[in-house]
């Protein structure tokens, strides 16, 4: 579900009205509870004409959803509620639905809310909010404005109703500069293909021509599956993405913490583990005869960052349980870094916990965050497949 943020059209009120509801009121900000549920319906209602949160909606947001989800409340009446959404292993919040009743906006009430969501956005130990906004909603996207949010992209054809969206986004922290991130992204579209989604990226931010489909990504999973993982279809290892990267005419390195076979531990019975072994020992072979060069041992942040400077982008194995509790493996590609962070595109976006292509590009993790989910397994395999343009080659630094 597409949630917009909004303000109807407000009834028309005087300042003298508002100053006098101001004189002699009792303002509060507190968390929601599941006793508030049939007000929020309720306001919702008021709110939107399409894209509405349902009581099942709000009962999700209430109690399981990784989420702050405050009213503001006016001489104990709730006139306008707000959500606020975290997700695992980033500092990156998404402000996801924002109402204020058409009788009480002018009010400040908006004004309110919003300083009360970054306020926890930051306790929470995010530096940046991001939102979607229909494109014709001009009286919330001034506020937005006015706080400092800068527009991101144009979202066609976003809502229910086919207008159009606008994706903004604020950094919290002062001195946070991504302008760096040069990488475009590119959603998976299987939830076995990060692997190729991710080396589609990096492939295209060294070549920006390079188009990027469907049909691309299936036939790099075809050239880099491992047959078998965990009880799925099988992922993609470092060797083959490299191998796929390096047949499209890219100069490709790789980084690995050992020689050790990955993503073995990740099946159970005998044949499927003999399978994958055999996999990774053909893929080894060809990326010898390749002269594609491979490294082991450490490959640190400093070393993410250098590579980037000189043009290679790097595409890192992380464990997925930081980010979804998942304890797979996964494929993400870096897109810049500063002095605290290291910003990601990860190619998977869980529509099913109600996360948008937004909550996945430039993800800022903290470096010491990073380090510590870049890497899968018992051992703490680590692996970088780094892509650059091949007539830029040069050997690595690092």
């Amino acid at each position: 579900m597409v949630i917009s943020l909004s303000f109807s059209i407000p009834l028309i009120k005087t300042e003298q009205h508002f100053m006098a509801v101001a004189e002699s009121s009792i303002t509060t900000i507190r968390q929601a509870t599941l006793d508030d549920l049939d007000t929020l319906v309720d306001i919702e209602n008021r709110c939107f004409e399409t894209d509405r949160l349902n009581r099942r909606n709000f009962r999700y947001l209430l109690t399981k959803a990784k989420a702050a989800f405050l009213v503001d409340e006016l001489n104990h009446q709730i006139t306008g509620y707000g959500v606020l959404l975290f997700q695992p292993g980033t500092a990156l919040a998404r402000l996801y639905s924002f109402a204020v009743l058409p009788e009480y906006q002018g009010a400040g009430i908006g004004k309110r809310l919003l300083e009360a969501m970054e306020t926890e956005a930051i306790n929470h130990g995010r530096i940046a909010v991001r939102l979607e906004i229909r494109q014709d909603n001009v009286q919330a996207m001034s506020l937005y404005r006015k706080f400092g949010y800068r527009e991101l992209e144009a979202l066609e054809n976003y809502y229910e109703d086919h207008e159009d969206g606008v994706r903004m986004e604020k950094n919290l922290a002062p001195r946070l500069n991504t302008s760096l991130a040069r990488v475009p992204y590119y959603e998976q579209t299987l939830e076995f293909t990060c692997g190729p989604a991710a080396i589609m990226m990096a492939m295209k931010c060294v070549q920006p021509d390079m188009q990027l489909d469907r049909m691309l990504e299936l036939r790099l999973w075809r050239e880099a599956t491992t047959i078998f993982m965990t009880s799925g279809h099988g992922g993609c290892t470092p060797f083959g993405l490299a191998l796929s990267a390096y047949r499209m005419g890219f100069d490709v390195d790789i980084v690995l913490k050992d020689k050790s076979a990955l993503f073995v531990d990740t099946v159970r019975s005998k044949e499927k583990k003999e399978v994958v072994a055999l996999v990774h020992e053909d893929f080894r072979e060809q990326i010898r005869k390749a002269g594609i060069r491979v490294r082991y041992g450490t490959y640190s942040i400093n070393n993410l960052e250098s590579t980037f400077q000189q043009g290679g982008v790097p595409v890192v194995l992380i464990s997925s349980y930081r980010i979804y509790q998942e304890k797979s493996p996964h494929w993400v590609v870096v897109t810049g870094y500063d002095s605290k962070f290291v910003y990601l595109h990860d190619p998977y976006v869980d529509y099913e916990e109600n996360k948008s292509r937004t909550d996945c590009m430039n993800l800022p993790i903290l470096k010491e965050e990073f380090f510590g989910m870049a890497r899968y397994g018992k051992t703490g395999q680590r692996a970088v497949v780094i892509i650059r343009r091949r007539n830029d080659a040069q050997a690595s630094s690092t």
